[in-house]
């Protein structure tokens, strides 16, 4: 639960790959890809994608469970927590309506059925829209910043609204609360800039989920699938096996800085030890940054609530260019501060494997025992290399 006042924010992935298919059985996934158009409905390609990757699931992962019932009901929460983490958007009635095919997911994925995942997501993006509208209206109202108010944002601790009335209510404490934030974090800024500034935030909001394509939609569903075996089986599109690529081969252009979201917010994760960013001294683990501007000039777009992947897309780049971040620092999150950077290449060396010779003790003959030591920061592979034969 978060308790706001104006006041108190003063103080504020075993690897398989089928035809365009991967599977990670053993680690991590990176965030889902760009999408370039809202999806169209189920594909064929798209079905025989869903049915291997079942069919997958049963026949090679080290569990050696079935799909069932339960996995069922496990898929149907994540993806429906990985569309709405906060209960903003769909109504209770909408969840219901869902959960009465909690137990039938099991049979829809072993007939490479991927109806359910477009009907759920058509849903949301009416709901996004309704909950935008909402949120513009809200904008244009008062708000009385010295009364203290609770808002719950916690997944568990929350519950999706009830009523309309209810929707309502809920989204005028979030504008309320996004208005102080932005206010105390930037007390030069005038209530009315805010305002401008969240009105098209909430806007790219909704055309962000818009330009949600069939690709992406898929790799949401399936990964809630997989995940319902253990938490790290993911499926990466065409598109995010792409970015898979460039993190085995430890290389990659831009800033040298890894990315989480928290909150609707991109946060630093790390900074990567002789990465450019790290060469320039001034971004560090807990920044949060919210925006991103091209070239020495290109305008601060507005990056809170934005995808991950949308956001790493922007920040990433060719070597040699310039990108400017708009950033709250952790030490000192109501300034806002941007820092041009000139991405280059980045070797992540701090992932790759390292052995170290420890001696310790001594044997009987008087020389120390010897101890090998292998680090192992990350499973990696440069994919390319591997079939071209080149040493890994």
């Amino acid at each position: 639960m978060k308790h706001f006042s104006r006041s108190a924010l003063q103080l504020l992935l075993r690897s398989t790959i089928l035809s365009p298919l991967l599977v990670i059985l053993a680690f991590g996934v990176l965030a889902a890809p760009m999408a370039e158009a809202r999806p169209t409905g189920p594909t064929n390609d798209h079905r025989r994608i869903a049915l291997a990757v079942a069919k997958l699931m049963e026949r090679q992962h080290l569990s050696r469970r079935q799909l069932d019932d339960e996995i069922s009901r496990r898929s149907l929460e994540t993806f429906l927590k990985s569309l709405d983490p906060k209960k903003l958007f769909f109504y209770q009635s909408d969840v219901d309506q869902f959960m009465a095919d909690r137990n039938r997911l099991d049979d829809f994925f072993k007939r490479g059925d991927i109806q359910f995942a477009h009907k759920v997501f058509a849903r949301f993006l009416a709901r996004v829209e309704e909950r935008v509208s909402t949120a513009h209206q809200m904008l244009d109202q008062p708000h009385d910043f010295n009364l203290d108010e609770d808002m719950v944002v916690e997944f568990d601790a929350a519950t999706y609204p009830r009523t309309p009335e209810e929707a309502v209510e809920r989204w005028r404490k979030r504008v309320k609360f996004d208005l102080l934030r932005e206010i105390t974090e930037d007390e030069d800024q005038e209530l009315s800039e805010a305002i401008e500034k969240l009105r098209k935030r909430y806007s790219s909001l909704n055309k962000s989920w818009n330009q949600t394509d069939n690709d992406e939609l898929l790799e949401r569903y399936l990964s809630a699938m997989t995940s319902g075996f253990d938490p790290h089986s993911s499926y990466m599109s065409p598109s995010t096996l792409e970015n898979f690529k460039i993190v085995m081969s430890l290389e990659l252009d831009g800033i040298g800085a890894s990315l989480r979201s928290v909150d609707g917010y991109t946060e630093v994760h790390e900074v990567i030890p002789g990465g450019a960013a790290d060469e320039d001294g001034r971004l560090t683990k807990g920044d949060r940054i919210v925006g991103v501007g091209q070239g020495v000039d290109g305008e601060i777009e507005d990056i809170v609530d934005m995808k991950l992947n949308d956001v790493v897309k922007k920040i990433r780049g060719k070597r040699g260019t310039i990108v400017r971040l708009e950033v709250n620092p952790v030490d000192n999150p109501k300034d806002r501060e941007v820092y041009e950077i000139e991405r280059a290449r980045i070797e992540l060396k701090n992932q790759e494997a390292r052995s170290t010779i420890i001696e310790h003790g001594q044997q009987p003959d008087g020389s120390p025992y010897r101890i090998g030591v292998i680090h192992l920061p990350s499973f990696y592979m440069d994919m390319e290399g591997a079939r071209l034969g080149l040493p890994q």
